[in-house]
């Protein structure tokens, strides 16, 4: 129940948070980790009168299930590359189904065999209980700490993906297990309804998360032109999608029968679906908020969870000594389960790979270490009934509170010991180095922003903005800095391969060419199958040049790495079929946009190569530069040929799309006159409309 006390506490919280960002930095503590403490702070405050309404907002399933875990699960899943995922799809899947049982059945034996040694006798599948509910790892807590130090992009995707699936891992196994303990028989029967289930959950929920996800980007690109519309939608998209998979899950359908569909799995497909193929029919002003809004959304979450978090902790029963050692011991199994879990599956996943494929000695390290637990195992040890019994259960402690206790306590281990340890483990096994294209960039990234400081310090000293003594010590130190990064520049491309600086260059120009489309297709000159198609297949180029071939195939159809593009195709081959005007119409455009894109990066190119001296090796320049003319050349005459076989149609394409790069021109001057306050608010929306019915 929602009341005066709780709104404050959870407002006080989040205001606590978003300073804690800034404390944690200056204190050099992850913020995580300085949450979980807070709210160990405020759980000893709750014993004053003052401070007693913090305790008014508590952890539930409910908040947790329906709240909290969609909102990460999506934020998580949105920003997720689908072809990448694709690509390392076996170590995913083997990390997050394989290395989960394993972990699991150490924790399961290992716990229950250590305790007996205390002379205390839990029950096998209560410790396979608390194996399956803390086997789980959490992404947020752990992404962050990658992304602040450094982490391989490929190693953080694994990870990301590891955490995804064996959150949907987890709550199944763990769901089977609470039901079998419940009633109270393990047999041959159960084991089988327990695998059938687990089936059930993942093939149902896969399918279910296509449907729904498939639905609301339908939604979002019917409502493309309504920003508000594109943004709630995604907002409904990750709630609705769990609560009707976990409503399907527990109300009986037809017969009387009930179908089981992990409400997890659903969400991150339906979630993958809607950031990989939705992307596209979001408006662009509206996809950057988009993004920025989930990622909002996540930190707030996040955040209360685990200030929440620490003040359960307050509220353990670590009075009792049995209790306080079985969560040492608890900590320290759980440590080695994840190590015991992680060798054997990467190295049995090293064998079928190649040597630039497989996964390097370190990065085990970091995956063994790097296992931080969160906001889903406190989540399924609250959804254990509070009247959850055990026959002949040995403390005075009841079994939910002694799991309860198990959980937080390894999750405070995992936070103070391994997420302050992070760093240095990290910088320790060199995990952090750069890579030898990632120090070209490095270096023109130095040379360019010393460039161009330069240039605005001798424009700032002739309009008199600074003075001239100043001006002349800030240029020299800029200038010195300047040619000390064009000079590892081209130490760094000689030492280490010749076609490094023209790989790098290769890749600026792909990022120039999507910049450019995406204006292209922000400004209505090219459809959404069009911008799809030269998308897909930038995307496909920067993939080959970035693994290190350079003669990337420059016509490449939709591949089966595009999940969601590649059945989408099919869809659209059988119930869509493109008549000849259509299909022409959509060569029309492909080969303009290709033409004007190819044109962005000449020009880009051609300044560059002038201004920025001797950063960039005139081979590689050239290189670039003659790559892009062919490029501009071919897409131009095939332009050419196509208008001179369909002169009217070519003829009403040009109006059409010259109108609308009018109208782009226009929208872009009102913009920027309302936001120089030569109009009123008013005005904005009345010019505003009027350019919209033309």
């Amino acid at each position: 129940m929602i009341t005066i006390e709780t709104t404050l506490a959870i407002f006080i919280m989040l205001g606590i948070s978003s300073l804690a960002l800034f404390w944690a930095k200056k204190i050099r503590v992850p913020h995580t980790v300085l949450l979980v403490i807070i709210g160990i702070g405020l759980g000893f405050l709750t014993h004053i009168p003052a401070f007693s309404f913090f305790g008014e907002f508590t952890l539930t399933p409910e908040l947790l299930f329906y709240l909290f875990l969609p909102t990460l699960i999506f934020e998580s899943a949105y920003h997720m590359n689908i072809r990448k995922l694709v690509q390392d799809k076996s170590i995913v899947l083997m990390l997050a189904i394989g290395s989960f049982l394993l972990s699991t059945i150490f924790i399961a034996v290992a716990l229950h065999f250590a305790l007996l040694l205390l002379g205390v006798t839990i029950p096998l599948s209560i410790t396979f209980l608390f194996g399956a509910l803390i086997s789980a790892t959490d992404p947020v807590a752990v992404l962050a700490l990658f992304k602040e130090f450094g982490a391989p992009r490929r190693l953080s995707l694994i990870f990301e993906g590891e955490s995804l699936f064996n959150d949907a891992t987890a709550v199944a196994v763990f769901l089977i297990t609470l039901e079998a303990i419940n009633s109270n028989a393990v047999t041959i029967m159960t084991s089988i309804e327990g695998v059938l289930t687990f089936a059930s959950m993942l093939i149902g929920g896969v399918l279910f998360g296509l449907l729904i996800g498939g639905f609301f980007a339908l939604l979002v690109g019917s409502a493309r032109e309504s920003e508000v519309a594109s943004i709630t939608l995604t907002i409904v998209l990750a709630h609705v999608t769990f609560i009707l998979a976990e409503l399907i899950s527990t109300q009986p359908l037809l017969f009387g029968t009930t179908i089981a569909i992990s409400p997890i799995i659903s969400t991150t497909v339906a979630s993958l679906l809607m950031g990989n193929y939705g992307r596209a029919k979001i408006h662009p002003r509206a996809e950057k908020f988009v993004s920025e809004l989930w990622e909002q959304f996540a930190f707030m979450a996040n955040s209360l969870v685990f200030i929440l978090i620490g003040l359960l902790m307050t509220q353990l029963p670590l009075t009792e000594p049995v209790v306080l050692f079985s969560v040492i011991i608890a900590i320290v199994i759980v440590a080695l389960s994840r190590a015991a879990s992680i060798y054997p599956i990467t190295t049995l996943y090293n064998l079928s790979q190649t040597t630039a494929n497989s996964i390097p000695r370190a990065w085990q390290h970091l995956l063994a270490w790097g296992s931080l637990r969160g906001a889903l195992a406190v989540t399924m040890v609250l959804i254990i009934p509070d009247d959850f019994v055990v026959n002949n259960w040995p403390l005075a402690t009841s079994p939910k509170d002694f799991l309860l206790a198990l959980t937080i306590g390894c999750i405070a281990g995992t936070l103070f010991i391994k997420a302050t340890t992070m760093k240095a483990f990290i910088r320790k096994f060199k995990i952090d180095a750069l890579t030898n294209v990632e120090e070209i960039e490095y270096q023109e990234a130095q040379a360019l922003i010393h460039h161009h400081v330069t240039r605005r310090l001798e424009k700032y000293q002739s309009r008199g903005y600074i003075d001239q003594h100043v001006a002349s010590k800030l240029m020299q130190e800029h200038s010195l800095a300047f040619t000390k990064a064009c000079q590892q520049v081209a130490h760094l491309s000689t030492t280490n391969r010749e076609d490094l600086a023209f790989r790098v260059l290769r890749m600026f120009a792909i990022g120039v060419e999507k910049r450019h489309l995406k204006n292209l297709y922000h400004n209505s000159e090219v459809t959404e199958p069009v911008y799809r198609k030269i998308a897909n297949k930038l995307q496909h180029q920067q993939e080959e040049i970035d693994s290190g071939n350079l003669a990337p195939d420059l016509a490449v159809p939709v591949d089966s790495k595009d999940v969601f593009e590649y059945l989408a195709s099919k869809i659209r081959k059988v119930f869509r079929k493109k008549t000849f005007e259509q299909v022409t119409i959509e060569k029309y455009m492909y080969y303009r946009a290709q033409t004007i894109i190819s044109r962005k990066v000449l020009k880009e190119f051609t300044q560059l190569k002038h201004a920025s001296g001797s950063i960039f090796t005139d081979a590689a320049v050239s290189h670039v530069i003659d790559l892009y003319t062919s490029f501009k050349n071919n897409s131009f005459q095939k332009l050419s040929d196509l208008s001179k076989s369909n002169p009217q149609l070519a003829s009403t394409l040009t109006l059409s799309l010259a109108q609308h790069s009018v109208q782009a021109i226009e929208e872009s001057v009102l913009e920027d006159i309302v936001r120089k306050e030569l109009i009123s608010p008013k005005l904005f929306i009345t010019l505003r409309d009027e350019l919209s019915k033309n």
